[in-house]
């Protein structure tokens, strides 16, 4: 089938870090799928998340806009019904739109109004998945709010319904964008566990412990590894099954596909669950497209955020990129028009803490505002500085070099930086509050252009 304008699909999942994937040399060859589209397709090799927390990230990836801006800075705030989503965009442009999945952007548990659905045209979702639903009982919700109860392990079950759709709308001679949202690799939350399929857990227990885990000690790691694992690697089954479907149906050349997620998983070392903090492992997501000019793209070695994806997906179906979007498409990086690409990512955290940070190709930076509740206050006029990681040196973030002598000069640099990226982000410019400067770190003087990279 040959189309005027390529089908889209996001295939999103729920809290994996980038690091369960091969081409970020996993050893446990848990996504051979994944991998073999972003070696033919586009690897954004450095990917992440803007809001580590589910309901904010998802904002962010319809809108384009930051949570901050939209309201929905933390979870449990509805879509505000005049907000322009990617189903928005793409059905102006033409497009059948369709979402599948989790939604986590409405006001209810599992059946979410019509006004709260961000304007997509078919709808099979639940809004919290995670309490509608467990591994081999997935309920989700019909256009009509009518409960639809979808057989076998969850992540089949949608996928089921994925293909299902997708062979219904393959047909028709307009194009379509479909969003399918997966629970996985998240946990359940009634029990705090990560159930895998049978036999999938077995295959990963003991085999490999990210490093900043095994650094860090503690967490959840040791008892929830081995089944966060076999989930990542029964997605990737569905994602080949998907990719299959599409050959099937002659259409893999004429869809762009993207699979990222809304943000990683640190199991309990930084705080006391799974996210919400500005660390890499709450941070960073494997991110990959096909398709189109996307086919054959290569590796990105820039810094991508999460808020860049929403026009690159419309800037790539040639539908204009509305001028509220706070992202930059990824089209003239992967046009080889021009090399010009931001050199810093801005990165808000709420809920477990008021927090801002800033990373950039060396360092990552971060500030907190005290004493303020992460679920009340999407801001403050006042932060104190936190963190500082030179992820050169340090790259799982072991070592927090915040209020060193020896980086005066490079916290100053970074302390500018975050100001100006969160006066962009449409805040008022805070009060950053200088770290105590201490003597006790041993390290190198790093210069300023250092500082810069």
């Amino acid at each position: 089938m040959t189309t005027t304008r390529p089908n889209v699909i996001v295939f999103f999942t729920d809290q994996q870090r980038w690091d369960t994937t091969g081409i970020h040399g996993n050893p446990l060859d848990l996504t051979p799928n994944f991998d073999r589209i972003a070696r033919a397709g586009t690897d954004v090799h450095y990917s992440f998340t803007c809001q580590p927390v589910c309901g904010a990230a998802r904002s962010t990836l319809q809108t384009g806009i930051y949570g901050t801006r939209t309201g929905c800075y933390k979870n449990g705030v509805p879509l505000p019904a005049d907000a322009r989503t990617l189903a928005h965009h793409f059905k102006a442009g033409g497009y059948s739109t369709g979402y599948i999945g989790k939604w986590h952007l409405g006001s209810d548990e599992g059946a979410t109004i019509a006004s709260e659905r961000g304007g997509y045209d078919y709808w099979l979702a639940a809004n919290l998945l995670e309490f509608t639903s467990d591994a081999y009982q997935t309920r989700v919700f019909d256009h009509n709010n009518q409960p639809v109860d979808l057989p076998g392990y969850r992540v089949d079950a949608l996928t089921d319904a994925v293909i299902r759709y997708v062979d219904g709308v393959a047909q028709a001679d307009q194009p379509f964008y479909l969003f399918v949202s997966y629970l996985e690799p998240h946990h359940q939350n009634h029990r705090d566990d990560y159930p895998a399929p049978p036999g999938y857990a077995e295959r990963y227990a003991g085999r490999w412990l990210p490093q900043d885990l095994a650094g860090l000690g503690g967490g959840s790691a040791h008892s929830h590894l081995a089944g966060y694992l076999g989930m990542v690697k029964r997605l990737d089954e569905a994602f080949g099954r998907l990719l299959d479907a599409l050959i099937s149906l002659n259409i893999l050349d004429d869809t762009i596909v993207l699979f990222t997620s809304d943000h990683g998983n640190h199991f309990k070392t930084r705080n006391d669950e799974y996210k919400r903090s500005p660390h890499e492992s709450s941070l960073r997501v494997p991110t990959a497209f096909h398709g189109g000019e996307f086919t054959g793209g290569g590796r990105l070695n820039q810094l991508v955020s999460l808020i860049d994806l929403p026009p690159t997906l419309l800037d790539a179906a040639g539908l204009p990129v509305p001028p509220e979007m706070q992202g930059r498409s990824l089209m003239p990086l992967i046009q080889r028009q021009t090399r010009d690409w931001h050199d810093d990512l801005f990165v808000q955290v709420s809920e477990a803490q008021v927090g801002r940070a800033i990373r950039t190709a060396r360092w990552k930076y971060t500030v907190t505002a005290p004493d303020l509740d992460g679920y009340q206050h999407p801001a403050s006029d006042h932060y104190v500085e936190s963190e500082l990681y030179d992820l050169l040196a340090d790259p799982h973030e072991l070592s927090n070099l915040i209020g060193s002598s020896m980086h005066v000069e490079t916290t100053d640099i970074l302390r500018a930086r975050l100001l100006r990226r969160m006066v962009d982000a449409g805040e008022a410019a805070p009060h950053i509050q200088p770290a105590p400067t201490t003597t006790r770190f041993w390290q190198l003087h790093v210069s300023a252009a250092e500082a810069r990279a």
